[in-house]
């Protein structure tokens, strides 16, 4: 599940609370069937947006020392930590001082000691950055298998393309208040109409004319049509002027990046089936 909202919007004060280093003024944390606010803390994996591992301290130390904060068996823990390294191309680092790694080699270091424990929930803050596209593809697939061995994972970031490809559910904070929970699937649906971006010279007004289109933006050469819910867009498509300046078209969902602008910034230019503003709001 994605956690998303603007700076200051409370996702950092939700974490905390549910990994009791603050506590709620009201309401509870419930996690399975502990009881509530004592989720013990073996059980949670954090990998936190301000990095904080030891500089002077060996790859693999570092490594373990996570595991046994967690009791974790060290034995166990050492057989995994290897198969990670080798994994995320960190094979022959074991002996490694951390602060001879480059950023996102440490950024895998950290990620690992998030999992070592084999942990129950796993949170996750801002976990792609500082990655390059080849070890963001490694860590997409590794959440997506923790995911699969039935851990619960609660994921912040402000890189709207990785939580549409990673993530099930989203939950949006907006000044302390939950605006969208649900499925992603259900978000788009709701309210992601289609676009659709034509490159060429074209007068807006013409463009505005032409059936179910709410609103035209434009920039340059470029215009993004914003469509009417329900559209048909086979049918939509025969209705474009034949004198149309077309170099490239292209027709698509409104983005989970445009929903999360318009939300954060009170925009509410785009249309929502619901009422109250969102998904389970």
């Amino acid at each position: 599940m994605a956690v998303l909202g603007p700076n200051g919007a409370g996702k950092s004060t939700t974490i905390r609370n549910i990994m009791g280093i603050m506590y709620p003024d009201e309401g509870t944390v419930k996690f399975r069937d502990y009881p509530a606010g004592e989720i013990p803390r073996h059980t949670i994996g954090y990998l936190p947006e301000e990095r904080g591992l030891y500089k002077n301290v060996k790859v693999m130390d570092m490594i373990l020392y996570l595991a046994e904060l967690k009791d974790y068996p060290l034995k166990r823990a050492r057989e995994r930590a290897l198969q990670y390294l080798e994994k995320f191309g960190l094979q022959g680092k074991e002996k490694v001082p951390v602060e001879e790694l480059s950023k996102g080699m440490g950024q895998k270091v950290q990620f690992i000691g998030s999992i070592i424990h084999e942990p129950d929930l796993l949170i996750l803050d801002e976990p792609f950055s500082g990655l390059d596209p080849v070890s963001q593809e490694v860590f997409k697939q590794e959440i997506k298998e923790q995911a699969r061995n039935g851990t619960a994972i609660l994921l912040s970031s402000h890189q709207m393309n990785m939580v549409e490809e990673v993530c099930d559910r989203l939950f949006m904070i907006h000044r302390g208040r939950k605006v969208i929970y649900g499925p992603i699937e259900d978000v788009k649906n709701q309210y992601a109409n289609f676009k659709c971006t034509i490159r060429g010279h074209n007068e807006p007004a013409r463009l505005g004319r032409i059936p179910d289109v709410q609103r035209v933006e434009t920039n340059g050469d470029v215009s993004v049509l914003y469509l009417t819910r329900d559209v048909h867009i086979p049918g939509w498509i025969k209705h474009l002027p034949e004198e149309l300046h077309i170099q490239e078209l292209s027709i698509d969902r409104v983005s989970l990046h445009e929903i999360f602008i318009d939300i954060a910034t009170d925009n509410h230019t785009l249309s929502s089936s619901g009422e109250g503003g969102g998904v389970g709001a």
